[in-house]
C-alpha cells in the first residue's frame, strides 16, 4: 500500500477523518486546477512580453505554437477575468493630398495575382502626434509577405519622406524589374522626383481609385496595428525616442516576431525564410478583364 513518509493512506484517512473515495477524488479534481494556473501562466507571459498588443486570437495561436491545445473562447475568458485583454484602437486619419494636376496611375495591384517576393509593394504615409507636434511616417510593405522594407520618420509631408522610404527599401531588397509600386494617389507619390526613381529601377506605378481604401487595405492595416499597439500605448519625449521606438516596433517587433493571421500565424521574416528554403516562384499574374457571369475562359456564355 502507498505510504506518505511512515503513514499508510488508510492511516491518514482514518486520522483525517476523510473516506479513501473522497482522497482519490481530492488528486483527481487538483489536475484540471493545475493545468488552469499553467494556462494562465503561459498567457500572462505572452501578453506582457507583447505589451497587450496581442488580443486573443493570436495568443491562441501562440499558445498552440508552445503545444499547448487550448480554445479561443477559454482564452477570451481568462484574458478578460486577468485585464489582459490588447489595447482598443482609436480613430484613424489619412493624409492624403489628391488635389493636384500631375499624373495619375492606373490600378494595377488589383488585378495582380501574387506568387512571390518583390513583386508588388504598397506605400502609405502616416502621422503621428508628439507633445508639441505632428510628424509624419512613411512606410513601404511587400504585398506577398506583409513584411515592412522600407520605412522613414520625417517633421514634413514633403516628398523626400516616402523617397527616403522608398530608398531604404531599394537598398535592402533590390528588386527585381517589373515590380509593381501601389499608392494612393497623394502629389508625393506622384511628383517627377518620387517617379523618376521608380523609373530607374524599372517599377510600375500603380494608384488607388478614389473613395476606395481597400486597394491600399495592406498597408492601411499596417497603420492601424502600429497605432494600437505602438504609438497610442507610448507617451513619447521627443522625435528621437519616437524613431527609437518606431526602429524596436517595426524591424524586431512586427518583421521578426508578431503574428500575422494572413500568413498563416508566422512573422513576416520567417515566413520569407520558408519561401527561400522552397521552390522558385513564379511571375505574378495579371488579369485585365474579368469575365462574364456565367462564360468560361476562351468560350461563351
Amino acid at each position: 500500500m502507498s505510504q506518505q513518509g511512515s503513514l499508510s493512506i488508510e492511516r491518514m484517512c482514518q486520522l483525517a477523518p476523510v473516506s479513501r473515495a473522497g482522497f482519490y477524488r481530492s488528486l483527481q479534481e487538483w489536475h484540471p486546477v493545475k493545468e488552469e494556473m499553467a494556462v494562465r501562466d503561459a498567457i500572462q507571459h505572452i501578453a506582457l512580453a507583447h505589451r497587450r498588443r496581442y488580443g486573443y486570437r493570436r495568443i491562441t495561436a501562440e499558445l498552440r505554437r508552445r503545444g499547448l491545445r487550448v480554445n479561443h473562447k477559454r482564452v477570451a475568458r481568462l484574458m478578460r477575468e486577468d485585464n489582459l485583454l490588447a489595447v482598443q484602437p482609436r480613430a484613424f486619419v489619412t493624409t492624403t493630398n489628391a488635389q493636384h494636376e500631375l499624373e495619375v496611375y492606373l490600378n494595377l495591384a488589383s488585378r495582380l495575382t501574387l506568387t512571390g517576393l518583390n513583386q508588388l509593394w504598397v506605400a502609405d504615409i502616416t502621422y503621428i502626434r508628439l507633445r508639441t507636434e505632428f510628424v509624419y511616417l512613411a512606410v513601404l510593405l511587400d504585398g506577398f509577405s506583409r513584411k515592412v522594407v522600407g520605412w522613414a520618420l520625417e517633421k514634413t509631408l514633403a516628398t523626400r519622406l516616402p523617397l527616403a522610404a522608398l530608398h531604404q527599401a531599394i537598398t535592402t531588397r533590390h528588386p527585381p524589374p517589373g515590380l509593381v509600386h501601389h499608392s494612393d494617389r497623394g502629389i508625393q507619390y506622384a511628383s517627377g522626383a518620387y517617379v523618376q526613381v521608380l523609373q530607374q529601377h524599372q517599377m510600375i506605378p500603380s494608384m488607388s481609385r478614389p473613395a476606395n481604401p481597400y486597394d491600399n487595405a495592406s498597408c492601411e492595416s499596417f497603420m492601424k496595428t502600429l497605432k494600437r499597439e505602438e504609438i497610442y500605448a507610448t507617451a513619447y519625449r521627443d522625435l528621437d525616442h519616437l524613431r527609437t521606438n518606431l526602429a524596436a516596433f517595426i524591424d524586431e517587433y512586427y518583421n521578426g516576431t508578431r503574428l500575422h493571421s494572413a500568413l498563416g500565424y508566422q512573422p513576416p521574416n520567417e515566413f520569407e525564410r520558408g519561401l527561400a528554403s522552397g521552390p522558385p516562384s513564379g511571375a505574378a499574374r495579371m488579369q485585365f478583364f474579368r469575365p462574364a457571369q456565367g462564360s468560361k475562359p476562351g468560350g461563351t456564355p
